[in-house]
């Protein structure tokens, strides 16, 4: 089973793989373990990554970047509005209203959602993972922003979905990045001590995020969180972008807006003179060559000049800091570390706001690109049963309150109730009671609109079906269960129907008569947390059922009139689950989502036929450069002087071809081409090959005939060790013996004689088998078995000393034991001993 995070970067991704060793950063085919958030459509495939980054000049209009943040939104959301004329790409609105993106892709127009262009990249991510672990990637966690509103979060989900993947948990950024942080501390206060409040703060390419974290011995907890989720790198780099535009405008007389490849490009140069920035404070300079109307432009700029023209921004990055604390209700000596992660806090002014704020210097001890991705596979790892990791539980947020509101026909209007408050633990349920004769709707809301970057607080309509009252007309009794989940996604997870049963005749059942004054009370009956928070939340509940009721006069009164009735009635109930219908704003609809999982299918399969059509390109221009290299070189002495001429005419056509004809053509067409190649070609390989590798044979052939030879006259010398063997076997090797010497002078006497241009008269695996054939018929008879010669009894205790040869000079004198060699009594006893 797979462990994979994957931190979905703006501009770059990172991906993170669990293995017996540990957390590892994999590479990407390019070595990098940073892979451009970047996609590029062509007339034939598409390009994903550092491929597509290469082209973001040259294929403007068809390569997407900073797609990221347009999840689960409308196209004339303002966001997506501000956003667009920066893009060099087409943003159109889909007939759902939600935003999509038009390229030109296998030469025709095609509308994509920012789901498919997020599981293109995914699918990217996957195969680096997959190739790094070497074998199939299923299951991952996924990084989000902590900002990121509900409708964003299930298209995110949708997203991996149609990457063919699982994903068990969308983390927030600043949540893995706590979770990279704590899981690896062996130092952490014990659970019923003081914890310790660590803040982390995150600004990458495109927002900033801020969360504060108590932590114990094996338990995290996220105690607040804020951002401003436009402030990042790239605001640095448009305040360059800007900067040059009016001085070269100025200077040059170029009107830079007017086209975007020039922008493109200035966009690109600032963002390196930025990072230069970071790490000099001299002045630096920005040259780039036929910038515009093939002028060549220079500028230059130092970091005090860019901290001033950065004012405003870096103004922005006190007030989240101040609003955790609060949130928290912690003062700045409370904190015990500030862990700085993203690209953007390498920028000096940005760490020196962050210090001067909490009057401490930042830690650095995460790698601040690569934190979430890890953090990612460590909670990839917690959730999978294949590995083993230290036990670390994970509490974190709902970042916006959640209301819910309902039509109350008793007070004749809508009745609502807070069920999430802001900063409320997740993930988390609560059960709700409502009182109903009929079907009823619950809209839910983020109750605090201003505090949200989306523009739409609902969060959908859920529609309860099958309601019906009780047997006598009353009122039933609907529990409803409300849940934000592990991606931190709300939704009413299930509801069900109390139906009451009479037992005798004439009694009334429990509630009933209060039925109609209780109409439309809700209550919060139970709260489910996570497994560890379970029983003290369900003790408070016990202890204050009343406390998240919905305020209505006299509510507590009736409460506390409702066990004396009880104790009349004797009542039997049992539950019935009803069906539940959800309308989320923006949400895929299911045949929707297959349909896009199965053209992304069809988008990798083309994607893999174009990379095959072209390695078979390649292999032919591959074999001419190399063909015609050696042809003058190592082969030049295994061909004729006509035939190499004609072959490298061929080879200069077949190049030619290339870049004319064969520009674009099919697989099998190449592969024709190269197979004609390898007609001619082959042959000379050949020839080169058995010139170095016969030699060798040869002479393995000649050294198994020495030592046959050899065998063969220590026989005729009656020497010991072959005096065994039968007369008959040797004559039989002494035979095969002469036979494979004659034939092997024969065979390199020819070939000494023969033109090196021609074909070998014998080759390698011929002679190979004649070496092979000879050991095949001796070694079976020369490494037979000597037959052994039984001692005598009183003798058996010298067969360790070596062979019985009838000498005895090493017994004592007859009737006395046996004085064998002490070396060969110590290796009697070897077998006992115990040897580690």
């Amino acid at each position: 089973m797979s462990v994979v995070g994957f931190d979905l970067g703006f501009q770059s991704c990172y991906v993170a793989v669990a293995r017996a060793g540990g957390i590892e950063t994999v590479a990407n085919e390019y070595s990098d373990r940073s892979t451009p958030a970047c996609i590029s459509f062509g007339s034939k495939n598409r390009s994903i990554g550092a491929a597509a980054k290469s082209q973001v000049i040259s294929n403007a209009k068809n390569t997407l970047q900073g797609f990221k943040r347009f999840h689960g939104r409308a196209y004339t959301d303002p966001f997506v509005q501000a956003e667009k004329p920066g893009l060099a790409y087409e943003l159109v609105e889909l007939p759902t209203g939600s935003a999509g993106i038009k390229v030109v892709y296998l030469e025709e127009e095609k509308c994509f959602t920012t789901e498919q262009v997020t599981g293109m990249q995914l699918t990217k991510l996957k195969e680096t993972a997959e190739s790094a672990l070497k074998k199939p990637v299923v299951d991952c966690v996924v990084a989000v922003p902590s900002f990121y509103t509900d409708a964003e979060r299930r298209s995110v989900v949708d997203a991996t979905q149609i990457a063919g993947l699982n994903c068990l948990r969308l983390i927030n950024e600043t949540t893995a990045v706590a979770l990279a942080y704590g899981i690896y501390k062996q130092d952490l206060p014990a659970p019923e001590e003081k914890p310790r409040i660590v803040v982390f703060v995150d600004m990458g390419h495109s927002a900033y995020q801020v969360s504060v974290c108590a932590f114990n011995k094996g338990k995290l907890k996220v105690l607040a969180t804020s951002f401003d989720p436009t402030l990042g790198g790239r605001k640095f780099d448009d305040v360059l972008v800007n900067y040059f535009v009016e001085e070269f405008g100025k200077k040059y007389k170029l009107e830079i807006k007017s086209k975007i490849r020039p922008l493109l490009r200035l966009a690109q140069e600032c963002e390196k003179l930025k990072k230069l920035m970071s790490a000099n404070a001299s002045q630096l300079p920005l040259n780039i060559e036929c910038f515009m109307n093939d002028i060549d432009v220079s500028g230059s700029m130092n970091r005090g000049h860019f901290e001033e023209m950065c004012d405003s921004l870096l103004s922005r990055i006190e007030p989240p800091l101040r609003s955790v604390l609060e949130q928290a209700k912690l003062k700045k000596e409370d904190v015990y570390a500030v862990e700085i992660v993203g690209g953007a806090t390498r920028i000096p002014a940005v760490k020196e706001r962050i210090m001067r704020f909490f009057g401490k210097e930042v830690s650095t001890t995460l790698n601040a690109d690569e934190a979430v991705a890890r953090g990612c596979a460590l909670q990839c790892a917690i959730l999978s049963p294949a590995f083993k990791v230290r036990e670390f539980s994970i509490t974190d947020l709902v970042p916006y309150p959640i209301s819910l509101k309902w039509n109350s026909p008793a007070e004749e209007g809508l009745s609502d109730c807070e069920v999430f408050p802001k900063n409320h633990a997740a993930p988390f349920s609560k059960v709700l009671t409502f009182y109903r004769k009929e079907p009823f709707n619950l809209d839910a809301y983020y109750s605090a609109p201003k505090e949200l970057p989306y523009p739409d607080p609902s969060l959908g309509q859920f529609h309860v079906q099958k309601v019906i009252p009780q047997a006598d007309g009353s009122s039933s009794k609907v529990k409803v269960k409300v849940r934000v989940n592990i991606h931190g996604i709300f939704s009413v997870s299930s509801a069900s129907l109390v139906e009451i049963h009479k037992t005798e005749d004439g009694e009334e059942p429990m509630e009933t008569d209060q039925v109609t004054k209780e109409e439309e009370k809700m209550q919060v009956d139970q709260e489910e947390p996570k497994p560890e928070e379970t029983q003290q939340a369900q003790a408070e509940n016990k202890t204050n059922p009343d406390e998240m009721e919905t305020s209505q006069p006299g509510t507590k009164d009736k409460k506390t009139d409702q066990p004396p009735q009880a104790k009349k009635a004797k009542v039997k109930t049992s539950t019935v689950d009803l069906p539940i219908d959800h309308y989320p704003p923006w949400q895929i609809g299911r045949d929707m989502l297959n349909l896009f999982v199965e053209n992304e299918g069809k988008m990798i399969m083309q994607d893999k036929l174009e990379k095959e059509r072209n390695d078979a390109k390649n292999a032919v221009e591959e074999y001419v450069y190399e063909m015609r290299d050696k042809l003058s070189g190592i082969y030049e002495k295994f061909v004729s002087e006509d035939d190499r001429n004609s072959f490298i005419l061929k080879l200069e056509d077949t190049e030619n071809w290339l870049y004319e004809d064969g520009e674009d053509q099919s697989k099998q067409v190449y592969i024709d081409k190269i197979n004609d190649l390898k007609k001619l070609g082959n042959p000379i390989q050949i020839r080169n090959q058995e010139y170095e590798e016969r030699p060798k044979a040869f002479e393995e052939l000649g050294k198994q005939i020495q030592l046959y030879l050899k065998i063969v006259n220590a026989y005729k010398n009656k020497e010991e060790a072959y005096d065994h063997l039968e007369a008959a076997d040797m004559e039989k090797i002494e035979k095969s013996i002469n036979e494979a010497m004659e034939w092997l002078n024969n065979k390199m006497n020819l070939q000494m004689k023969q033109d090196p241009t021609a074909d070998p008269i014998v080759k390698t695996k011929e002679i190979q088998g004649k070496t092979q054939e000879l050991i095949n018929l001796c070694n079976p008879i020369v490494t037979k078995p000597k037959p052994k010669v039984e001692p005598p009894k009183e003798e058996q205790s010298n067969e360790q000393n070596g062979p019985v040869d009838g000498n005895t000079n090493s017994q004592g004198p007859p009737g006395t034991e046996p004085n064998p060699d002490p070396a060969a009594a110590e290796a009697k006893k070897l077998p006992e001993m115990d040897i580690e």
